[in-house]
């Protein structure tokens, strides 16, 4: 996990017209172009079927792009012309062979620093309508001399000498069953291996079972290995994900209470209050368990749980994330019976506007069985951890948008305080990951005044609340560490194949069963009465967020 400089490389974006590419990806490059985090040679390939006029994808994708979700928009008067500069588009469909030939040529221009060639309108065009490969400003052979990545101005990597030294990441923001095509036109057409180094991002879902997962894996290993295969999940790149392991492991007083001695229970939730969107044909055929649990969930269960590490080296990190996966304790028909609940939205309110139900929702059947909600009970078999159940839900259309990780610790003894007052509030350590960032602990204490009256109170730090910080995007961590080929923050092969051989008996379970009456709950309310029922029956119940708002006053 040391830092490193990212080398010079080409970033070449295969679905770079789409929602993932506008959304998250460009304005998490324009973020770290602006705070100098990349190199004065870093180029990217945009590769789309769509046909844009002269400048068209300037004007129609990417200044929009940034306008809208880049969280440095306030700095593209100034600095997006010199940003745009890097970015090329290129028109191919990605099932033509041949279009992967020439995109191995402009490959070769970018990184020998020849700029277009014979005005190739397949490639792009400048805004001054001059064809050119930067989509930019139609300055030719030259049109990256000058201008270097490093937008915050260091005169020191500002030279943009061009040449990207043969390093190539291939980003696969597309649909999973298109990865095995791309994947092998990019080795019959010679893009890989490349001169220097080579990396390959995957987006999940990473396969809908493990034997689907598989079957991925050998596409990807038949042309890459698994060190240069990186699985993206961007719940590991948010700020408080990558904290967690800080706190446990920099901070004596948490290693020794973080354990089945003094806590009782873990909650770890993370909710939407948004449907659907334009997922609903993904969505109906994932669902919240493969779509949620089987990766964030499980993955911020392995942090949460993992023992510490020989070292901060990667395959350090990752070796204990796999041994948690596979100390889950395996659920069977009976148990998930018992200890998992799904469920699905129907009509309801959310923030006071009415929403349609699931089955209304575009591209969902009318009468999908696809659960938008879950929540589990699970055991972790291993010394630090047995007999504390971990509970997990995940959701659409609930009252809050949240992700937090919540330690409950247990109670003292029936004396002192206890046996005066009777029971008091439990000791509680909250791990907010959004949408606010920070960690929260709860304490018991006097409240002031003469009657001795004991109150929880908070202990609560928020790294995003004030005013002027603006924590970056998961993807901005995730797309630089990729660069530096820091591979912490990827789920390895392993971690993926534990996660499935978790989740397969659950999906197996659930066909087995009666077809469940949805929709069960109604939106904006957290879920079905059952979620509410298995803390219940253990005598303990979900946190919500508004527990965690500060008093008034």
């Amino acid at each position: 996990m040391a830092t490193t400089r990212p080398d010079d490389c080409v970033l070449v974006i295969f679905g770079g017209t789409g929602d993932l590419a506008r959304r998250k990806l460009y304005p998490a490059l324009y973020n770290l172009a602006v705070d100098g985090f990349l190199p004065a040679s870093f180029q990217v390939i945009a590769v789309g079927r769509r046909d844009f006029a002269r400048g068209g994808f300037r004007r129609e994708i990417l200044l929009p792009s940034l306008q809208t979700f880049s969280r440095r928009a306030g700095d593209l008067a100034r600095k997006f012309e010199a940003f745009a500069a890097h970015l090329h588009y290129f028109r191919t469909d990605i099932y033509d062979p041949q279009g992967y030939t020439r995109l191995a040529g402009l490959l070769e221009q970018l990184e020998q620093k020849a700029g277009c060639q014979n005005g190739d309108p397949d490639i792009c065009w400048g805004d001054d309508n001059q064809p050119g490969i930067n989509g930019g400003q139609g300055r030719g052979r030259n049109n990256y001399r000058g201008v270097g990545s490093n937008l915050a101005g260091d005169p020191g990597r500002n030279r943009g000498e061009g040449a990207c030294r043969g390093n190539r990441i291939f980003y696969l923001a597309v649909a999973p069953e298109h990865f095995g095509a791309v994947v092998e036109n990019l080795h019959q057409a010679g893009l890989v291996p490349a001169r220097g180094w080579q990396r390959v991002v995957i987006e999940k879902p990473f396969g809908h079972d493990l034997p689907s997962a598989a079957a991925l894996n050998r596409q990807l290993r038949a042309v890459f290995s698994e060190e240069e295969i990186y699985r993206i999940d961007h719940y590991l790149g948010k700020e408080m994900i990558q904290n967690l392991m800080v706190m446990r492991f920099a901070n004596i007083f948490f290693e020794p209470v973080w354990n089945n001695k003094y806590i009782d229970h873990v909650q770890i939730t993370s909710t939407e209050t948004v449907g659907v969107v334009d997922r609903g044909d993904y969505y109906d055929r994932a669902g919240a368990l493969r779509d949620m649990v089987q990766n964030h969930l499980l993955q911020l269960v392995t942090l949460v749980a993992m023992e510490p590490p020989a070292n901060l080296s990667t395959e350090a990190i990752r070796d204990e994330k796999v041994k948690v996966l596979r100390s889950l304790q395996p659920l069977d028909a009976a148990a998930v019976s018992k200890n998992v609940i799904r469920g699905q939205y129907g009509a309801g309110a959310i923030e006071g506007q009415a929403v349609l139900p699931y089955r209304r929702e575009k591209e969902v059947a009318p009468d999908s069985l696809t659960e938008t909600f879950v929540a589990l009970k699970i055991f972790i078999d291993n010394f630090r951890w047995a007999g504390v159940p971990f509970y997990l839900r995940t959701g659409k259309r609930l009252p809050d948008k949240v992700t937090e990780i919540i330690l409950q610790f247990k109670s003292l003894p029936d004396i002192l305080y206890f046996k005066e007052y009777g029971e008091l509030q439990p000791n509680v350590l909250v791990i907010r990951v959004q949408p606010l960032e920070g960690v929260y602990v709860q304490l018991n204490a006097k409240r002031p005044g003469n009657d001795n009256y004991i109150v929880p109170i908070r202990l609560d730090f928020c790294q995003n609340c004030e005013v002027g910080v603006n924590s970056p995007e998961a993807y901005e961590r995730l797309l630089y560490d990729v660069m530096r080929g820091d591979a912490t923050l990827f789920t390895r092969w392993d971690e993926v194949e534990a996660a499935w051989r978790f989740i397969d008996p659950i999906t197996a379970a659930w066909a087995a069963q009666e077809p469940p009456q949805f929709p069960n709950y109604a939106a904006g309310r957290w879920g079905p009465p059952a979620a509410q029922e298995l803390l219940l029956r253990d005598g303990r119940h979900w946190w919500q967020e508004e527990e965690w708002l500060p008093e008034p006053g």
